[in-house]
């Protein structure tokens, strides 16, 4: 991905969503653009316009921390949108860990160590999986491939949540509030892609999604990122019905760029009683998969 319109857009995009009352500016009026002009991010930055034009058309290679932190500031950034500045910068110098390329793991050859299969199988009471940046789900345990179904059923989906969101009509129906899901897909994705820039296959799945629907290309050009560490979200299961479930996901410090996340219920809720049901269901199907085995 180009850096230089990587920071141009963004910062663009986070002007542009700053009223002047936010900013305690005066409104006035004759506004050609929406949220804030480049001369007043420059002011509330203590900068010069000249300098901070330049910033905005996407040279980042060596602005020192006090400068960017200047910048989030003014522009009102979230620590997800600060720390996505700071990413953007490190790009722009090449000086930092986090640009260079990853260890890229073979599709489909990627398995988890056994331990860390032994803890996803010890969790018993909710969905518990590993994914990439990427969104592709790489481990879980038996809940987990029961609450993703859909996801694993369809051979097009590659088992990658972003797939299944934007392409496959199934998630429509599993995300009652498929706007919300939609936008957090995206947003993981584009943090992604500001932590590692290098990753070719995050590359090829935003160019595939960019190109096969108009709802991702949408997203993706309004360049929001987030963390997405804890919550609750809202699903409806085709075997057990809707379910409310919170989440914690889990950086993994010996599989970096991996997440784990565990959904659960609240306790006496009709959602725990969903992920029992859940369970018998999965239990159900495993013990209907034929073994290979012959008789005599």
């Amino acid at each position: 991905m180009d850096n230089q319109q990587e920071v141009r857009e963004f910062l663009t995009s986070r002007r542009a969503k700053i009223t002047p009352e936010q900013a305690g500016l005066a409104s006035g009026s004759r506004r050609r653009v929406p949220g804030l002009r480049r001369s007043e991010v420059a002011a509330l930055a203590d900068m010069s316009v000249e300098y901070y034009a330049k910033l905005e058309r996407g040279s980042l290679a060596g602005v020192s921390p006090a400068v960017l932190e200047s910048v989030a500031r003014a522009l009102r950034l979230d620590d997800a949108e600060r720390t996505h500045l700071l990413h953007l910068a490190q790009a722009a110098d090449g000086s930092d860990s986090l640009t260079r390329p990853r260890r890229r793991r073979a599709k489909g050859r990627w398995t988890p160590h056994r331990s860390l299969q032994w803890t996803l199988d010890a969790i018993t009471a909710g969905p518990a999986f590993v994914r990439n940046g990427r969104m592709d789900i790489v481990a879980g345990n038996r809940l987990a491939r029961a609450f993703y179904n859909d996801v694993h059923a369809a051979p097009h989906n590659q088992e990658n949540l972003a797939r299944f969101t934007f392409l496959d009509p199934a998630a429509r129906r599993f995300y009652p509030d498929w706007e919300s899901a939609a936008g957090i897909t995206v947003a993981i994705l584009r943090t992604e892609a500001g932590r590692n820039p290098h990753d070719k296959d995050l590359h090829d799945l935003v160019g595939e999604l960019s190109t096969r629907c108009d709802e991702f290309r949408t997203r993706w050009g309004a360049h929001n990122v987030r963390v997405h560490g804890t919550g609750t979200k809202n699903f409806h299961h085709t075997a057990v019905g809707d379910l409310s479930l919170a989440f914690e996901g889990l950086e993994m410090a010996a599989e970096p760029g991996l997440t784990l996340t565990v959904y659960t219920a609240e306790p006496g809720s009709s959602s725990e009683e969903g992920l029992r049901l859940l369970a018998i269901w999965a239990a159900t199907r495993e013990a209907d998969v034929p073994t290979g085995r012959t008789s005599g």
